[in-house]
């Protein structure tokens, strides 16, 4: 995180948010305008970890061949040849995966839910650790498209990094004046430490309290007069990864009703639809789901959690 933060200046909060995400196993969705540094954030994040990256800018013309791989006919061994696509890394960074076509967006959702590729009925394994740091345009910019629901969930979080205030932006300025921030970053671990990172992750412990306080918060998402769409399962599962991944940044070894409540906005704020109610109401996902966290009564030590 020190390594990412000499090229991203005054975005501590959205570092570690990518942090825990990697390290729940998860992929990471950076929405925002174009700019702000979601590409560079990505970049630092795979140099740091001397991690194999690829990157893909997703253009209208991108086919779905081009992120799996495809098969050549080789005429000197008469038999056709696997070629690999895009995937065949440890972090694959997909600029703008909004301004691609849904047949090129789909080819995405087997990898970042199995692992693998399937080419001409061959399924293939891509390598460990496995990431996708993808960044989108706001919706209804020029040339953008809606991420259908489905892929949507597929990402564990999605978060805006937003402008620099004064102060980060001329510190900025000064960093670049001479020299590329980005040629600084030094690899301070590996793949194989950062999956030793990730089974420690997942041996956090987390109390039968805590584990019906996220069901529950899920489950009043679904019930909430102003969403149409609530948390899926899946981004309850993604809950409880993430606040394991919160723990584990803190150094501790259990999971507290904190870390649930600071996973909650990052896991739940891209999976929940608002209805037509909400937007006449002038009210958003940030606040929905802020509203959720307080009907919803933190679990207490000792006590009966009913």
């Amino acid at each position: 995180m020190d390594e990412v933060k000499k090229v991203i200046v005054g975005k501590n909060a959205c570092i570690e948010k990518v942090m825990a995400a990697i390290l729940a196993h998860g992929n990471v969705l950076l929405e925002d305008v174009p700019g702000v540094g979601k590409t560079e954030m990505a970049i630092a994040f795979s140099r740091s970890m001397g991690l194999k990256s690829n990157r893909i800018q997703f253009t209208p013309d991108v086919m779905p061949s081009d992120i799996t791989g495809f098969s050549m006919y080789q005429k000197e061994t008469g038999r056709f040849v696997y070629h690999e696509g895009a995937v065949m890394c440890n972090l694959l960074l997909a600029d703008e995966i909004n301004r691609t076509s849904p047949k090129t967006q789909s080819a995405l959702l087997e990898v970042m839910e199995e692992g693998s590729v399937t080419v001409d009925g061959v399924t293939r394994q891509v390598p460990r650790p496995f990431i996708v740091l993808a960044t989108q345009n706001p919706v209804g910019s020029y040339g953008t498209q809606r991420l259908p629901e489905a892929q949507m969930d597929r990402f564990l979080i999605c978060i805006s990094m937003g402008y620099p205030n004064l102060e980060d932006e001329i510190a900025l300025l000064k960093s670049r004046h001479m020299a590329r921030p980005l040629d600084d970053v030094c690899p301070v671990a590996d793949g194989a430490a950062l999956e030793e990172m990730q089974k420690e992750t997942e041996e956090i412990f987390i109390h039968d309290s805590i584990y019906r306080y996220m069901a529950l918060l899920s489950d009043t998402t679904r019930k909430n007069e102003f969403l149409e769409l609530g948390l899926s399962p899946r981004g309850t599962l993604a809950l409880g990864r993430m606040s394991k991944a919160y723990a584990f940044l803190k150094d501790k070894e259990y999971v507290v009703p904190g870390d649930v409540k600071k996973a909650m906005m990052d896991v739940g704020i891209h999976r929940i639809r608002l209805n037509q109610k909400a937007r006449l109401n002038g009210r958003t996902a940030p606040d929905i789901l802020a509203e959720v966290l307080r009907q919803i009564p933190e679990p207490k030590p000792g006590e009966k959690y009913l």
